[in-house]
């Protein structure tokens, strides 16, 4: 076979030509696109790297400014318990002294009022014993036709007011 006889001569021939192309690829691919690829990931991973630790120091950064914002918190809320129970105690004080000044008020009202009374009621009672003794009088007299002594109706009034 003819085809055989030149494989030899042939053989050699693809033999160069693919360690030709090989050599082409290699250098091509291997030392021209593989160390840009190459440099473009270590770049990527520094970034990556970079963000990460500028995220870490930033969470760091919230996490304390957070806490000191909770502490003011905390600190503005005691604040305001103390202002408000002291506020609480100040007008517990002042209604207490209001209550008394209006205690104090009303017991001198009650005791002028009584005493007004008392006095109003001891004038009706005189003026209720004069109306009775000369209606009195004027009953006996119009019954009996006697007179009676303005001193004694009075006296018969008064024991007659001393049993009821």
């Amino acid at each position: 076979m003819p085809q055989i006889s030149q494989l030899a001569l042939v053989y050699q021939s693809q033999w160069f030509w693919l360690v030709v192309t090989l050599l082409a690829i290699f250098f091509l691919v291997g030392r021209g696109i593989v160390p840009k690829v190459e440099a473009t990931v270590d770049a990527r991973d520094a970034k990556i790297a970079t963000d990460l630790a500028e995220a870490e120091r930033l969470r760091a950064a919230a996490e304390a400014e957070e806490e000191a914002w909770r502490k003011k918190m905390n600190d503005a809320h005691a604040e305001a318990v103390t202002a408000a129970a002291a506020a609480k105690s100040a007008s517990a004080l002042e209604a207490e002294t209001r209550v008394k000044a209006a205690d104090a008020e009303i017991a001198k009202t009650i005791d002028a009022a009584a005493a007004a009374l008392a006095t109003a009621r001891g004038s009706a009672l005189t003026e209720i014993e004069v109306v009775a003794a000369e209606a009195a009088r004027d009953i006996v007299a119009k019954l009996t036709g006697a007179t009676v002594s303005p001193d004694a109706a009075r006296a018969a009034v008064a024991g007659a007011f001393s049993r009821a």
